[in-house]
This record gives C-alpha cells, sequence and structure tokens, in this order.
C-alpha cells in the first residue's frame, strides 16, 4: 500500500505560479511511477504529468508542457508539480497517483486513471481572471 498526501493547492492570479507536493508513505518508491491528474467541474479527470522514480524521466500532458515541471525529492519521498503562467483553465481538483511501472514501459502509455493504483485526496487549484 501507499498512501498519498497532497498540499500546496489554492487561489491564484492568472498568470501566477503554485507549487503542489505529494508526500508519499508505505513503501520505497524504486519502481513506481507518480504523477498528477486533475478534473475541473463537469470534467473528466485528466493527465497532467508523469515521473518514473528511478531516474527521474518525465512526460506532460501537452495543455501544460513548457509551464508545468513535475519533479522527485528522494530523500523525502515527495513529488512535486511546479505550475507556472497558470491559466483560468488549469482550475481544477489536483490529484497525486502512483503505480508499479516496469522499466521498459513508456511513461507516455501511462496517461489514463486505470493506469495508477493509488490516488491522493485531492487539492483544489483556482485560478482567477
Amino acid at each position: 500500500q501507499v498512501q498519498l498526501v497532497e498540499s500546496g493547492g489554492g487561489l491564484v492570479q492568472a498568470g501566477g505560479s503554485l507549487r503542489l507536493s505529494c508526500a508519499a508513505a508505505g513503501r520505497t518508491l524504486s519502481g513506481y511511477a507518480m504523477g498528477w491528474f486533475r478534473q475541473a467541474p463537469g470534467k473528466e479527470r485528466e493527465f497532467v504529468a508523469t515521473i518514473r522514480w528511478s531516474g527521474g524521466a518525465t512526460y506532460y500532458a501537452d495543455s501544460v508542457k513548457g509551464r508545468f515541471t513535475i519533479s522527485r525529492d528522494n530523500a523525502k519521498n515527495t513529488v512535486y508539480l511546479q505550475m507556472n503562467s497558470l491559466r483560468p483553465e488549469d482550475t481544477a481538483v489536483y490529484y497525486c497517483v502512483a503505480d508499479t511501472v516496469g522499466p521498459r514501459r513508456s511513461l507516455s502509455r501511462l496517461t489514463r486513471p486505470g493506469d495508477y493504483s493509488y490516488w491522493g485526496q485531492g487539492t483544489q487549484v483556482t485560478v482567477s481572471s
């Protein structure tokens, strides 16, 4: 079992920045991918970014590429999502996710909610125009 706890959400003006954190507990994360999804009201959950814990390879949704950066801190067992140049359409509940991933599996194939077994409780991000 992996427990995920997100923090760092809030209200920000368009063009501003926020950093989300997700602390993982329960087991070592070697062999895991961790990532972020988001869900806006009335919309389906949407993939945002993912990172392979071993090696740090990353993959992003086109909608956030160049604005968001996913990273991890091995010592703290924590993954971060740095969000810059925020837009009103980034408003959503952001969820941290995790699951095991084979060393040869491409991160680009880990973009569906069903690809991840472990989910955090979510943190609200609101971007005002």
